[in-house]
């Protein structure tokens, strides 16, 4: 899994049909130290993440089990909104 921050969302009126009734989020993946890592992506969301907020998401097949049992074509899904994050430098949690 992997944390990144929501920065927007994707209307779309014509999309794949196993895509329809799915929210798509604009997501910034970011570091430990919430710093940028990488280009933007679009995520399928099951969680209701809001703009702003900190998320985790996971990313290839693995990305459409939280959505089952539909069978959803997806490469990226946020699977949970962070509430804290506590980073040690050094030392595993």
């Amino acid at each position: 899994m992997f944390l990144g921050r929501v920065v927007g969302c994707v209307w779309s009126t014509v999309k794949q049909a196993n895509l329809e009734g799915q929210r798509l989020l604009i997501v910034q993946p970011v570091t430990p130290e919430l710093q940028p890592a990488g280009k933007r992506i679009v995520c399928t969301d099951m969680t209701g993440a809001g703009a702003g907020e900190l998320i985790y998401w996971c990313r290839g097949r693995e990305a459409s089990f939280a959505l089952l049992p539909a069978e959803v074509t997806t490469d990226f899904t946020v699977v949970g909104i962070v509430d804290e994050l506590h980073v040690r430098r050094g030392k595993p949690c």
